[in-house]
């Protein structure tokens, strides 16, 4: 870590975290570890948020109302797809950030319990998050379909990048805007940033290959929908915000993303993350980096829906 300049107040989140890690390697002991790191990390929920579990197209989603009065015209939607290498992450895990977004949006949010890897390799995680917008699209909700987008980070990311190119490929109604938190979207080991954070904190090379590795077993040549760097076309797709890290062994996957949707047209606002980390979501609060990076993303969502 001592090679990486990181903030007093980034260290300290850094070390926090890291105060978790299990001497338990199996997959059991490392989601329950990953798990005590959230419930530390996740404040109480705001006031008058209405928040219910319930089962959406056969998998398992958790919605967050707003103590607001609904628009006229329907709830603006964000669809949150969690992080966490498509291998551990629930519910529970980024309920912090979906009470905010709720809260400070006045948005209703739409968090996927989506399954896991390795149990669960591509594209069962994937088909998941398809199946609850096409729901939440056709199904017998209050939202406004013009307000409507999907967010995500890290293997969450992927997972948002990937919905957007599977409904443009099929020729369907898609979000209004991608937002793409430090996302893995299949960069390969050329990148710059896999070699120069190939140790960083939270997150490492061998970490994303492993993550690779679990997600695409028995996966021969991933498609777009698996590592959304591989499509051939990027046209035609929602407005993004993209948010990178600078110590992040994916930072270039979104750097590379961010190019490739802006030369193929799409607008893309490309924010470079100084100073942060992987995971670093859940320092908000703490780590004055990190509250920048949600003023950043506030603001985005806040102007599309």
């Amino acid at each position: 870590m001592s090679t990486f300049p990181l903030s007093d107040q980034m260290s300290a989140f850094v070390e926090k975290t890291l105060g978790f890690n299990s001497t338990d390697s199996s997959l059991n002991g490392l989601r329950q570890a990953y798990s005590e790191m959230c419930r530390a990390f996740t404040p109480p929920r705001p006031a008058g948020l209405e928040v219910t579990d319930f089962t959406l197209a056969g998998v398992a989603v958790r919605s967050y109302r707003p103590p607001v009065t609904p628009p006229t015209g329907g709830w603006p939607c964000i669809l949150y797809l969690h992080g966490g290498g498509w291998v551990v992450g629930d519910l529970d895990s980024h309920d912090f950030i979906c009470a905010e977004l709720a809260t400070a949006l006045g948005t209703m949010v739409v968090a996927v319990d989506y399954r896991l890897a390795p149990e669960h390799p591509f594209p069962a995680g994937f088909d998941d998050c398809l199946k609850v917008w096409r729901s939440l699209r056709s199904g017998p909700f209050w939202f406004d379909p013009e307000r409507m987008l999907v967010a995500g980070d890290s293997a969450g990311g992927n997972l948002a990048a990937a919905l957007c190119l599977a409904l443009r490929d099929a020729g369907e109604p898609m979000p209004c805007a991608q937002v793409l938190i430090y996302p893995g979207l299949g960069g390969d080991h050329q990148l710059p940033s896999r070699n120069e954070c190939a140790d960083a904190p939270l997150l490492s090379s061998s970490d994303v290959d492993c993550y690779h590795a679990l997600y695409l077993r028995g996966t021969a040549q991933p498609s777009a929908y698996a590592m959304p760097l591989f499509a051939d076309d990027f046209s035609g797709l929602p407005c993004a915000l993209i948010a990178v890290a600078q110590f992040d062994p994916l930072r270039d996957d979104g750097v590379r993303y961010a190019e490739r949707l802006n030369a193929a047209g799409v607008s893309v606002k490309l924010y470079d993350g100084e100073g942060l980390v992987h995971g670093c979501l859940r320092g908000r609060g703490q780590v004055a980096e990190v509250d920048r990076l949600y003023e950043n993303l506030l603001g985005f969502l806040a102007d599309r829906l």
